[in-house]
């Protein structure tokens, strides 16, 4: 296929263009700066230049491609305000990329988080959070799943609160961010909440097989890591860069502290089953030892 690759040039999209390109697909990148262009171009892509903004431009490259794979977001959480005008921007775009592709049959793989159930792992079948921080996310995820109706195979891939790779990347990346800033490894509450994690290289096989295989309107969970204590993840944190291991106020965290705070472990017993995914890489404990100081 010819894949349309939004955020192409990010953590988790290089290591999706990767996959992709080894397995005989070509990739169309959306790159926003020269920059980014030549990356694009130096891993084997052709850029498609604009910003996630640029409707017309998202529009018109969803023409040129067999399937689309959405992976760019604005990632500001430094304010309330800054998180709602990235998921807006990431929610017009998507209703923009689901317009070009109604009634072709191509797939669509957008990407979510994992969904929290009070009590237990949340699985597949659970539905996104749709109001809190993030619930414009979940909405247009949801938005995007219905265009099942209407000719588009949709689908997305939940990925768990850390995407990793060498010590970096989600929720654990910015808890290290903090702790380099601060000069303390911290997490909020008690320390015993859980989160999931999924190496990057793991989360691009998984996108890859959504978009060759998935059925529209369906949900797949990139967890390889059902849930690790944040206690245990700040200590590993603060043990390879040499900080004091403490709780903190949630409110240290900014406008996703209350996520932080929360207990969401996940599970990916189905999409393993169905997609016959397997988590190969590092898990995140292990992963972190990478950190340096």
């Amino acid at each position: 296929m010819r894949v349309l690759v939004t955020g192409g040039t990010g953590l988790i999209g290089s290591a999706v263009v990767a996959e992709l390109l080894d397995n005989g697909h070509t990739v169309l990148a959306l790159t926003r700066s020269d920059a980014s262009a030549q990356a694009a171009t130096a891993a084997g892509a052709e850029p498609l230049l604009g910003a996630l903004a640029d409707l017309d431009t998202l529009r018109a490259g969803a023409a040129r491609a067999d399937g689309v794979i959405h992976l760019a977001f604005a990632n500001d959480f430094s304010s309330p305000d800054a998180l709602a005008r990235a998921v807006a921007e990431e929610s017009a775009a998507l209703a923009a990329l689901g317009e070009a592709l109604a009634g072709s049959d191509r797939p669509l793989v957008t990407c979510s988080g994992t969904p929290q159930v009070p009590g237990r792992a949340s699985t597949e079948a659970d539905p996104l959070m749709t109001e809190g921080p993030v619930g414009g996310r979940g909405r247009a995820v949801t938005s995007v799943l219905g265009l099942s109706s209407r000719g588009v195979r949709s689908s997305a891939v939940r990925l768990p609160r850390t995407v990793h790779n060498q010590g970096s990347g989600g929720f654990a990346g910015l808890l290290t961010g903090i702790a380099r800033r601060t000069g303390v490894s911290g997490y909020p509450g008690d320390g015993t909440q859980r989160w999931p994690a999924v190496h990057t290289l793991d989360a691009a096989v998984l996108f890859r097989l959504a978009l060759e295989h998935a059925e529209a309107g369906t949900s797949w969970h990139a967890v390889a890591d059902e849930g690790d204590k944040v206690h245990d993840i700040a200590a590993v944190i603060g043990r390879r860069l040499g900080l004091p291991v403490e709780p903190l106020s949630a409110e240290t965290f900014g406008p996703l502290g209350q996520i932080f705070a929360s207990d969401q472990p996940s599970s990916s017993t189905y999409t393993r089953q169905a997609l016959g995914w397997e988590p190969k890489h590092p898990s995140l404990l292990e992963d972190l030892e990478n950190i340096h100081p």
